[in-house]
């Protein structure tokens, strides 16, 4: 199946979307301003040292400090065959320490970031560990006489002096040597540049920063079925084509300049993709349809059957609808980069084979995504519990922000409800107060609710307070802001 590969940029962002049979499968957003910080290398201060949780706060120049864990620390862990015997964060770290870390989680929310002593630094076909002097290999490359070819060519290739290890990644699967050779001398030289920083630049500097999302998209992305990649900028493309040529020369022959007239994304429907991959309704082809709600601690998804009739009897239309919601889990996930824990809640099957289609169906979707992914079976209420690597915000948290009417509850209280909350507060008011008249600012449909609905009632509240009460309409107030004026 031939994948194609959109690439929209703007001064102020750049979006990539990834197609598959015409059905966007992965959105990335990168904002100028806002720009992913994982893979960073800094000099780090630390703030506090926190022994109860064994983490500290290091401040890399963030607006909140960044959290390191001591399992993240380097120098904390077990080297060349030595007992694990864990050593307590107090005695590794100290306030106004300075090291150099990379971040390896980007601050998500309220979290700031999360950093690890452990450099690693991606090339195109290998990732440089400095402090480690172990070769591994990718698990993708399955074959242990691959494994072991790959592994005694890198052995050859890297200088006496070497300390650091390395990572072959998959791409180096049919690499050459002297492409293997040109990773070792760009990751060593960047390394080179790191350290360098470490020792002359003040604490709180950026040491080093990972590609952009467009430069990733050459070295991550492709793959064998990647069919095209297309870029809308000319700028752009004429500088992604001189990276190519550097980095990844095999996908210059798929990187095509698109000069069609009409936006690049309107032509593949990503636009309206976006938008309904913001809402919480996911329809399916049958008529059934999903229900997606993000929340601080975890994503539920509901399943529905909605207007799907088409099964022999309700358990094959239950069944039928699971499987077409499982594919559209996976899609969904990769989509709106949901991560954490995910709640799956399926409609009840009673059938166990049904539920083993289903589950073997859901990791079969699953299977493409390039974020590491756990799922568990069926639990006794019927729902199947799964994790999703958070590596990054989610499209939801990048494009939205909480709706200020709401705070993000989702819904606002009636305008009967403001109603009531006013007249407790003229008649709190006015027992501490004696004005001359009460005068409410409220919104429409508030004002509205007095003048009719409610009219009686503040009728007979201003006779018992023995004071005028006036309204006052504010467009600019949403349905729960009201402010009683004393006059």
């Amino acid at each position: 199946m031939n994948e194609d590969i959109l690439i929209n940029i703007t001064p102020q962002e750049t979006r990539v979307a990834l197609v598959l049979q015409g059905a966007v499968q992965e959105l990335h957003i990168e904002r100028t301003l806002t720009r992913g910080l994982a893979g960073n290398v800094y000099s780090g201060k630390v703030v506090r040292v926190l022994p109860g949780m064994q983490s500290a706060f290091i401040d890399i120049g963030l607006e909140r400090a960044a959290f390191l864990h001591v399992a993240d620390i380097w120098e904390a862990r077990p080297h060349d065959g030595q007992a694990a015997v864990p050593v307590p964060i107090e005695k590794l770290l100290f306030d106004g320490q300075v090291l150099t870390v990379q971040v390896i989680k980007d601050p998500i929310g309220t979290k700031g970031a999360r950093l690890s002593t452990q450099i690693s630094i991606a090339g195109r076909m290998l990732v440089y560990l400095p402090q480690d002097s172990h070769i591994g290999i990718s698990q993708k490359i399955e074959k242990e006489t691959e494994r072991e070819a790959l592994r005694a060519r890198m052995q050859g290739l890297l200088p006496k002096e070497e300390k650091g290890g390395y990572i072959v990644r998959t791409q180096a699967e049919d690499a050459s040597d002297s492409d293997l050779q040109a990773d070792i001398e760009y990751l060593r030289k960047t390394w080179a540049t790191i350290t360098h920083g470490a020792r002359t630049r003040p604490p709180t500097s950026l040491l080093h920063q990972d590609l952009s999302l467009a430069q990733r998209v050459l070295r991550d992305f492709v793959h064998d079925e990647t069919a095209t990649i297309q870029v809308d900028s000319r700028e752009n493309f004429l500088s992604l084509n001189e990276f190519g040529k550097v980095y990844t020369p095999s996908v210059l022959p798929r990187l095509q300049h698109y000069t069609g007239e009409r936006p690049l994304f309107d032509l593949y429907g990503v636009e309206e993709e976006i938008q309904r991959a913001l809402g919480r309704r996911v329809d399916l082809k049958s008529g059934g349809y999903l229900i997606v709600d993000q929340t601080e601690a975890m994503t539920t998804i509901d399943v529905n059957t909605g207007g799907y009739v088409g099964g022999r009897n309700f358990a094959d239309t239950i069944f039928k609808t699971n499987l077409e919601a499982a594919h559209a889990i996976a899609r969904q996930l990769r989509l709106r980069n949901l991560g954490g824990i995910i709640i799956l809640d399926f409609i009840d099957m009673e059938n166990a084979e049904h539920r083993n289609a289903v589950l073997s169906e859901l990791k079969k979707a699953l299977a493409r995504d390039r974020t590491k992914v756990s799922v568990s079976g069926f639990s006794a209420l019927g729902l199947v519990e799964m994790t999703r690597k958070r590596t990054r915000e989610s499209l939801a948290h990048i494009l939205c922000e909480p709706c200020p009417a709401c705070s993000g509850k989702g819904q606002v209280k009636t305008s009967r409800t403001i109603c009531y909350e006013i007249l407790r507060e003229l008649l709190r008011e006015a027992k501490q107060f004696n004005p001359r008249e009460f005068r409410i600012l409220a919104s429409q449909e508030v004002v509205d609710m007095f003048l009719e609905e409610e009219s009686q009632h503040l009728a007979m509240l201003g006779d018992f307070i023995g004071k005028k009460i006036s309204l006052q309409v504010e467009n600019a107030y949403h349905q729960e802001q009201y402010d009683v004026i004393l006059m």
